[in-house]
C-alpha cells in the first residue's frame, strides 16, 4: 500500500509544479508575421514577445498556425520560446520562430496561441 501511495504521489507531483500559473497568465504581444525575399527564396519571419503575468517564473508554450485563404492549416508547430528556461514573473522573452517553417505559396494567415504552461 505504501508503494502504491508513493507511486501515485510521484505521478501527481509534476502536475502541481505548474498549478500556480495558467495559460491566462501569459500573453503574446507584438506578434508580427512576415515574408521576406532572400535571393531566389522566401523566408518566413514570425516575431513576437511572450509575456509572463504570473506571480512566479514559468514558461509558456505557443502554437503557430499558418493558414491559406480558405482557412486550411498549411503548417503548425508548438514551440517553447524560452526553451527549457522560465520567464521571470512580469518579464517577457522575444521570439522569432520563422526558421521552423518553410515558405509555401498561398500562406495568408498567421496565428499564435498559448497552449501550455510549465515550470522547469
Amino acid at each position: 500500500m505504501k508503494t502504491l501511495f508513493a507511486a501515485s504521489l510521484l505521478l501527481l507531483l509534476p502536475m502541481g509544479a505548474h498549478a500556480g500559473c495558467t495559460i491566462k497568465d501569459f500573453a503574446i504581444e507584438n506578434f508580427t508575421p512576415g515574408l521576406a525575399s532572400v535571393g531566389s527564396s522566401t523566408r518566413v519571419t514570425l516575431r513576437g514577445d511572450l509575456v509572463n503575468h504570473c506571480a512566479e517564473a514559468a514558461a509558456g508554450q505557443i502554437r503557430i498556425d499558418i493558414k491559406d485563404d480558405k482557412g486550411t492549416v498549411l503548417q503548425s508547430k508548438d514551440v517553447w520560446p524560452a526553451g527549457t528556461g522560465n520567464v521571470p514573473a512580469g518579464d517577457k522573452v522575444h521570439f522569432d520562430v520563422g526558421r521552423l517553417f518553410r515558405y509555401k505559396d498561398g500562406m495568408s494567415a498567421f496565428t499564435a496561441t498559448i497552449t501550455d504552461v510549465r515550470i522547469w
